[in-house]
């Protein structure tokens, strides 16, 4: 994994193993009420409350590696630049178009959101660049593209929820 994570990210990890460790808990005794319905081959309780029991415990051990192999990193960019946790307007050269993005570590990414790793290409390209700054982001499958910066805002990166998976 060797994901690099800020401090806030590994105290929302810590935060999110806690939580899922006191689930597992209220799981395990889920698992045996479906268990004392009887005939197994035919128990769809007992199977859900093994198969939720399973992805928390799942979850628990994704984030406990992650903890354990992840880089801190601290934001050194400057005002001026492009960093962590700031909302980036982007010219789109070649398509005469415009898109928003917020740059954030890897667990914190959510496409949907229009949230992107340091890690990604676009990640890559933009950060620490300045305003006006061009720069060509190479997809992995894909043709490479050019972005302009146009504006850069820094967002509240506590608020961010760490990605499911």
């Amino acid at each position: 994994m060797y994901d690099r994570l800020t401090k806030s990210d590994i105290e929302k990890i810590e935060k999110e193993i806690y939580e899922r460790t006191l689930k597992a808990e209220e799981l395990n005794e889920a698992v045996k009420a479906a268990k004392a319905f009887g005939d197994l081959s035919e128990n769809f309780e007992y199977y859900a409350a093994k198969r939720e029991r399973n992805i928390n415990a799942g979850r628990i051990k994704y984030l406990e590696n992650m903890k354990k192999t992840a880089t801190i990193i601290e934001d050194k960019t400057a005002a001026d630049q492009v960093g962590l946790n700031d909302e980036v307007e982007l010219y789109i050269i070649e398509d005469d178009d415009t898109m928003t993005i917020t740059l954030v570590t890897t667990i914190l990414v959510n496409p949907e959101e229009d949230r992107y790793s340091i890690d990604s290409p676009i990640g890559r390209a933009i950060h620490g660049k300045r305003i006006g700054d061009e720069c060509v982001v190479q997809p992995e499958d894909g043709e490479p593209y050019t972005v302009r910066i146009v504006s850069v805002t820094p967002v509240d990166g506590e608020k961010f929820d760490i990605a499911g998976y």
